[in-house]
């Protein structure tokens, strides 16, 4: 019989200290031959991430030595840190910067020279045996310029500068002759889900590029994951339908191969993403989301049949599709996906015979199910008749129970980009709260991919106006609904997602609480400090800046700081080059000014996103700690408190 204890007290075994001690990330999959290949973001060693190789038989190794980190700063998001041919891995590392070298058994060595350069996003040109990637150079003065190169294998060459006639430039890909490169551009203030043009153009005898040809695309047509087949015919995903859909470049015409209202792509906020693969000439792999669901199938190109492969997944991750090849039918392919019950994880599908195997979890953590809570898909009413979207976490715990006509505390989250997505795959630091008597909703607010352009449009000009609506609305809808208590809501978000819940704080008075980490509070300090990749990013979502300046002063909860009342934790990495400190510093010296409770938890050493497992587990328990003295329920384990100024009593 559970025990009848208030929400928010209930013991829970999924503690902080559970979820940091064996959890990793993966990402960054790539085949070689039989062997596979992936990143692993380890907490435990300071947020370093390691290249891991498996072999046919099973057996796992770490490839990156230590003190190595394959990471890349390019557009700082990074992504695309390395490939793989024959055994010889190419990696950026994250200290310095450079390309390196690693034969198998030997230890890296330096192939590009110490400069204040990054490199991302490589493709290997084996006839002229050097690799082809995105150059990001940050040794003038102004924004740095980014390029297409050619690094030399060996380091012993000049790198060539192929393409650098565009403010931004990735997914270099080479045609299986070795004659045609294919890449994305795209422009100030453009975001690659906005607008990119996808170019060909041949190489000469010199390796460089001849007169580029524009494919598809445009300002207002964003391409995602060129490839070439095997038989070098150039295939793409547009969403120029209003979905991100596969199409095939032949003959001088494209020709769209999926119609449906579903996305086969994701937003470019980093390097290598991709959601197709192809096991032979006329077949491909994909994935795609459709109402907020992942999915996989089976593509047939000339036919344009899509057949569905069955799985329990339903959460894919960054460009994690990769086939192995083989006859129509047949083949592996390998993936990382998750689920509500499942962790995100590497796996690999058997195509001739259907059945999937789990090679690799982001967490090994054998957790009881009755403590689990399965996402929920939640469509709700909001601004202008319109309906937007989240995932709905009740809490539970099967030892326990709330009383009788008690509410539970809501936590509402909004998620980052702000063109992004919530997940629904399997997330302890989600199962943190709910397993202790607090329901998380996870909000698709307009602006989140996954369900269309014009969804995705409705940020357009009024961030912090939609998005906050979509906030407020959902957590009223549950209220409406009986499943949250109305006097105990709190936002919280990180980056795009903090900056939300800042708004949200300030501009509304829906929630009693809320934490921001690493968000935005001064739209004019982001447009005027932040990186190249989003400099101009504001000028879709808030207006052109300076011209609009009185929206951005309008917008920012820095600068309303009088219509705040309600208590607020801030969490901040101190080398954070997207979101500097001074945001969190100067708003939290605003709301202590105020008089309100208010707490500052600062990082050295974190940049955008918290990566070691010390601070990873303080910022998840300091949340808690000031939710339960603010919200009044007793913790059922002592946690490390926290100093919150103007806290009654």
């Amino acid at each position: 019989m559970p025990t009848t204890a208030p929400y928010g007290s209930w013991r829970s075994p999924i503690t902080a200290d559970l979820i940091v001690s064996g959890s990793i990330s993966l990402g960054q999959v790539a085949l070689d031959g039989e062997d596979i290949y992936w990143v692993e973001m380890r907490p435990s060693e300071g947020g370093r991430m390691v290249v891991v190789k498996r072999t046919p038989d099973g057996g796992i190794v770490d490839i990156t030595p230590e003190p190595f980190n394959t990471r890349t700063k390019v557009h700082e998001y990074g992504g695309g840190a390395y490939l793989v041919r024959q055994g010889t891995v190419y990696f950026s590392n994250f200290s310095d910067q450079r390309l390196y070298r690693q034969d198998p058994g030997g230890e890296p060595q330096p192939i590009t020279p110490e400069a204040d350069m990054r490199y991302a996003d490589g493709c290997f040109d084996t006839t002229r045996n050097r690799i082809i990637c995105v150059r990001e150079d940050h040794t003038g003065d102004g924004e740095p310029v980014n390029a297409i190169v050619a690094v030399d294998a060996q380091g012993q060459a000049d790198q060539q500068v192929l393409y650098q006639e565009s403010d931004f430039c990735s997914n270099p890909r080479l045609s299986p002759d070795g004659s045609t490169l294919a890449w994305l551009t795209w422009d100030h203030p453009n975001m690659p889900w906005d607008g990119t043009v996808l170019l060909v153009a041949q190489l000469d005898g010199q390796g460089q590029l001849g007169e580029a040809q524009a494919v598809a695309g445009g300002r207002a047509e964003s391409i995602f994951q060129p490839e070439w087949s095997p038989d070098g015919v150039l295939h793409f995903v547009s969403d120029r339908s209003g979905w991100w859909n596969l199409w095939r470049w032949e003959n001088g015409q494209a020709r769209q191969l999926t119609s449906l209202n579903a996305e086969f792509g994701k937003p470019q906020w980093v390097f290598g993403s991709g959601a197709y693969s192809f096991v032979s000439a006329g077949l491909i792999a994909c994935s795609y989301v459709e109402d907020g669901t992942w999915k996989i199938a089976m593509l047939d190109i000339q036919s344009r049949d899509l057949v569905p492969v069955e799985t329990p997944f339903s959460e894919m991750g960054e460009g994690e599709i990769h086939a192995g090849g083989g006859k129509a039918g047949g083949g592996n392919i390998v993936f990382v996906a998750g689920a509500p019950t499942r962790p995100m994880s590497l796996v690999s599908l058997d195509l001739a015979r259907g059945k999937w195997q789990e090679l690799r979890k982001s967490h090994n953590l054998e957790i009881d199910p009755g403590y689990l809570s399965a996402a929920q898909p939640v469509e709700f009413p909001t601004q202008d008749g319109k309906t937007a979207h989240a995932f709905f976490y009740p809490p539970k715990n099967r030892d326990f129970q709330g009383p009788a006509g008690e509410k539970p505390p809501l936590l509402v989250k909004s998620h980052g980009g702000p063109t992004g997505a919530a997940s629904t795959a399997l997330d302890l630091g989600i199962q943190f709260w709910t397993s202790r008597g607090i329901g998380v909703l996870d909000v698709n607010y307009g602006g989140s991919t996954g369900y269309g352009r014009e969804y995705r449009e409705r940020l357009n000009d009024a961030w912090g106006i939609v998005d906050v609506d979509d906030c407020c609305n959902a957590a009223l809808h549950l209220v409406d609904r009986g499943e949250a208590d109305g006097d105990r809501l709190a936002i919280e978000g990180g980056s795009a997602g903090g900056y939300t819940t800042l708004a949200a704080l300030t501009f509304k008075e829906v929630f009693k609480a809320g934490a921001s980490h690493y968000g935005v509070s001064d739209l004019e300090a982001l447009a005027k400090e932040t990186h190249k990749f989003e400099s101009r990013y504001l000028d879709g979502l808030v207006g052109p800046y300076p011209e609009r300046r009185d929206l951005y002063l309008e917008r920012s909860p820095i600068n309303h700081t009088d219509r705040l009342s309600c208590p607020l934790i801030l969490f901040q990495g101190l080398d954070d080059q997207i979101v500097l400190p001074n945001q969190a510093e100067r708003m939290f010296e605003a709301v202590r000014a105020k008089g309100i409770p208010t707490a500052y938890i600062p990082f050295e050493g974190e940049q955008h996103g918290f990566r070691r497992a010390e601070n990873i587990k303080r910022a998840l328990e300091a949340e808690l700690y000031f939710y339960s003295r603010v919200f009044g329920f007793e913790l059922a384990d002592p946690v490390e408190p926290v100093d919150i100024v103007n806290l009654p009593g």
